[in-house]
């Protein structure tokens, strides 16, 4: 009996195999325990303290464990001889409107920017119907629709339309300025400046960072300090932050350290140096007297940081070489006055002769030979870029004061200029100092299309690369958890930004995987267009963006509101 059922069960055993089988395919495959998981990499916290060898796991757009072992995922990232950090935050992005043209940010992603900080000055909001019709007038190779009036809308409309980075901005003291005066050389009426505190009211409620001002350009720079306490006060209700391209960073440089501390002591504001350098050889000595002033603010208790970019030329436009009384009343009057004999003469005077009643980076750069033309509007004086002012004058057979003149009036245009006024010695102190952040002043570009057009600085492409690769590999200036630090933790904490900024748990998926030993700037002056290397993978809420270091057409950036957002939607 026993022998026949084995038989039995042995002449069955195909079907009960079949039918396991079949019973196998009906249970429900275990699904992944992530969404991404990248393995095997140098996690870099964002903390500064030394990296650890571990993975991180993302589910959604939300880091859920960093560790070892983890698990599995739908995609897996093999980090391996690489260093896995937080997204960068760019304290200082003038990508505007080269988001509006390409919302890729590549110039920028492909250095593991994450966060792009708009402010300086001008912002694309408010706008009332004049300033929306000059700045149609005023719009160079990147045109677009002006679909918004308020800054936050500005903003949400880079979101809906699709970014890589994340977007976020301090409301423009000088466009709140211009709101309600215009160009105007004169303060504020009590009414007109009630109006402008309305302006920041808003904007920090639709989750504007702080107030940003940019002081040696007219109209800003016609505002006095008690205008800006005032908006800097409003600002401090939201948990805001002032930020500042400070009246002089030349021959007044300690005077304007002091305003932007009174500033901040005196509307109870935390406040941020834009780029902080000491412009013109006659003043690079007085940086060590800046940095000592700062710190003996920040050990009296005031909250007082500043940032920089990693060259030695600044970049503006050529107006910034004549004084601001003529150009009260904005570009068309500029121009009507350039046209004017009498002025000429007089501003040739003035543009020539050491003051400190102004800032004058025609003196500070040296003269001609320290100015590169680097963009036009005017297609006829695009094959100037890359020039000196002093061999464009010399071929044009007229004075470098005459020819400034003459180009700003041709383009109609401010005339986008590289100004060589920096110290290579003081780029490296002001590496060194633990309350300095990282930003470009640049756009974020590619090279190709419209961008093409123009020239730019090389900082547009290489700022945070020149920083990881020559100044932290190469010269050794800081460690490279401290770079990071500086990248990351440092400017998020400064901007009260939640759950960004570090790679933690619960935090935001925004990540780089760069290479530390081959990260690297390739930009320069005579060719700028040119991408940064080292960076391989960057993911933005949790969406690879950059992958094997090509850009993958996702956009998940989004509007990052700041500490006084009101909204019903989430805060980042």
């Amino acid at each position: 009996m026993h022998s026949t059922r084995i038989h039995s069960l042995i002449r069955r055993l195909p079907a009960l195999l079949l039918g396991i089988a079949a019973t196998l395919t009906t249970l429900p495959v275990a699904a992944a325990e992530y969404d991404l998981l990248i393995t095997n990499g140098t996690v870099y916290d964002g903390h500064g303290g030394e990296p650890v060898e571990a993975d991180v796991a993302v589910r959604g757009d939300r880091i859920v464990a960093v560790g070892r072992d983890l698990g599995s995922a739908d995609r897996m990232i093999d980090a391996a001889g690489l260093a896995v950090a937080p997204g960068f935050i760019n304290m200082l992005s003038w990508a505007n409107e080269s988001l509006l043209e390409d919302g890729r940010s590549q110039g920028d992603i492909r250095q593991g920017v994450t966060l792009e900080v708009m402010g300086e000055g001008w912002t694309l909001g408010p706008a009332n119907d004049s300033m929306k019709a000059e700045a149609r007038a005023q719009m160079g190779d990147i045109r677009y629709d002006i679909t918004w009036t308020t800054l936050g809308e500005y903003l949400q409309h880079l979101e809906d339309r699709g970014v890589s980075t994340n977007v976020a901005s301090f409301i423009g003291a000088t466009t709140v300025r211009i709101h309600e005066l215009g160009y105007e050389d004169r303060a504020p009426t009590p009414e007109e400046l009630e109006r402008m505190r309305q302006l920041v009211r808003v904007a920090m409620e639709e989750g504007a960072m702080g107030v940003g001002s940019s002081l040696i350009y007219p109209p800003a720079f016609f505002a006095e300090t008690a205008e800006l306490i005032a908006l800097s006060e409003v600002a401090a209700e939201y948990g805001g932050r002032y930020i500042s391209h400070m009246r002089s960073e030349g021959a007044q440089l300690l005077k304007a350290i002091e305003e932007l501390i009174t500033i901040a002591r005196e509307a109870g504001i935390g406040a941020e140096i834009y780029h902080l350098k000491a412009a013109g050889v006659a003043n690079h000595d007085k940086l060590d007297l800046a940095i000592a002033r700062v710190e003996a603010a920040r050990a009296e208790g005031l909250d007082i940081t500043a940032d920089m970019y990693t060259y030695t030329a600044g970049g503006t436009g050529l107006s910034a070489s004549m004084p601001p009384w003529v150009q009260e009343g904005g570009h068309e009057a500029l121009v009507e006055r350039l046209r004017d004999p009498v002025i000429r003469e007089r501003l040739v005077e003035e543009m020539t002769t050491p003051s400190d009643e102004w800032e004058n980076l025609y003196l500070a750069a040296g003269g001609a030979d320290g100015l590169v033309l680097a963009s036009f509007r005017n297609p006829e004086l695009k094959p100037l870029i890359g020039r000196t002012l002093a061999e464009v004058a010399e071929a044009r057979g007229t004075s470098p004061e005459e020819t400034i003149f003459d180009l700003v009036i041709e383009d109609d245009s401010r005339v986008g200029t590289i100004y060589f006024i920096m110290s290579e010695d003081n780029v490296h102190k002001k590496i060194a100092l633990p309350w300095m952040a990282f930003g470009s002043d640049a756009e974020s570009s590619a090279p190709e299309g419209v961008f093409l057009e123009s020239g730019t600085h090389p900082r547009a492409y290489g700022n945070f690369a020149r920083l990881l690769g020559k100044y932290v590999r190469d010269e050794r200036v800081i460690p490279l958890a401290e770079a990071i630090r500086r990248l990351t933790t440092f400017p998020a904490n400064n901007l009260k930004i939640r759950e960004r900024g570090a790679l933690e748990a619960g935090y935001f998926a925004d990540i780089v995987v760069f290479d530390p030993a081959t990260i690297q700037d390739h930009a320069t002056y005579a060719q700028p267009h040119q991408y940064a290397t080292g960076v391989r993978d960057v993911i933005v809420n949790g969406v690879p963006v950059l992958l094997g270091g090509e850009h993958t057409g996702a956009t998940p950036g989004r509007f990052i509101k700041g500490p006084g957002y009101t909204g019903d939607g989430p805060e980042s």
